[in-house]
């Protein structure tokens, strides 16, 4: 029996998710208690994990928790990505948490559709910081996570699955670009991939897109990325509607999780996306080009 022919198939199916590792449980059972004192959402926050799949939380010294279900994967030992969705609150919202034990520091990402009034699939992302509140102990200094530039001028190919493949331009501190690895897809399912996507961004003046990078400690960092000027440009042609991933990159092994949310109008059926990833990343020969192009969005 071949298995590669038996489950190939199956595992292409996964796309983005294939790569995925398994949940992560150990912060089941445990309640913490935050302190956000830089950024948008600034106040007193608690997220505490009932179980392995459920938790309450609260922003804003917002009162009474609401309960979600939570997904939760690790970057390093001590280092998790913590993702829900708000259940029955429209338009969307998404909750990201990265939880630092190894420096008792947080950094918060929300995110929503529907704030801006010309694009309803437009999503927006805000971010804060702070640390882990200790009973009986003060945080024992001023530093936070924070963006950064360090990550400007890097090229890297991330492969999600056997057959699913980018490169990602980090050009800007605020920006990125993606394109496909130069080397020959693994399937005529793959080539088809490639091709379809090199059409649509014919479509575009150029695949740059809003970034956001944030130095979580040395070698781990939170990127995250939203596809805004394809759904102001293409819209429901392109058929993902401002779909926003985020990814905590661990770059001394070369490894990254993270999490996608956002809508779907494929086949003309509206779904909701919200989707754990795991990417491995290779070196990849970039076209200098990618680098210096200017910005087809700004001035």
């Amino acid at each position: 029996m071949d298995l590669v022919k038996k489950y190939g198939p199956i595992a292409g199916g996964l796309s983005i998710g294939q790569y995925c590792p398994p949940a992560c449980f150990e912060l089941a059972g445990k309640r913490l208690e935050l302190v956000l004192d830089t950024g948008e959402d600034t106040g007193g926050a608690v997220l505490n994990f009932l179980d392995e799949t459920q938790l309450e939380w609260s922003i804003r010294d917002g009162g009474e928790a609401k309960a979600e279900k939570y997904e939760c994967r690790k970057a390093d030992d001590r280092t998790y990505l913590v993702t829900y969705c708000l259940d029955g609150v429209t338009p969307r919202e998404n909750h990201t948490w990265v939880i630092d034990k190894e420096q008792s520091l947080v950094t918060f990402l929300r995110c929503r559709l529907g704030e801006n009034p010309y694009w309803p699939y437009l999503i927006e992302s805000h971010f804060t910081f702070g640390y882990i509140r200790e009973e009986g102990k003060d945080h024992p200094d001023r530093k936070r996570h924070g963006f950064t530039e360090e990550v400007a001028g890097t090229g890297v190919k991330w492969t999600y699955g056997h057959e699913l493949a980018t490169v990602h331009v980090y050009y800007s501190p605020h920006w990125y670009r993606i394109t496909y690895p130069k080397g020959a897809a693994a399937s005529k399912q793959a080539v088809d991939t490639n091709n379809n996507f090199n059409e649509m961004m014919k479509a575009l003046p150029g695949s740059d897109e809003p970034a956001y990078y944030v130095k979580i400690k040395e070698s781990i960092y939170l990127i995250s990325v939203t596809e805004q000027n394809m759904e102001k440009i293409l819209g429901e042609k392109a058929g993902f509607r401002s779909d926003t991933l985020c990814f905590l990159d661990n770059w001394k092994h070369l490894y990254s999780v993270g999490r996608g949310f956002g809508t779907t109008t494929l086949g003309g059926e509206e779904r909701e996306i919200f989707v754990m990833i795991g990417k491995y990343g290779a070196p990849e020969d970039v076209d200098a080009h990618f680098f210096t192009d200017p910005n087809p969005y700004l001035v």
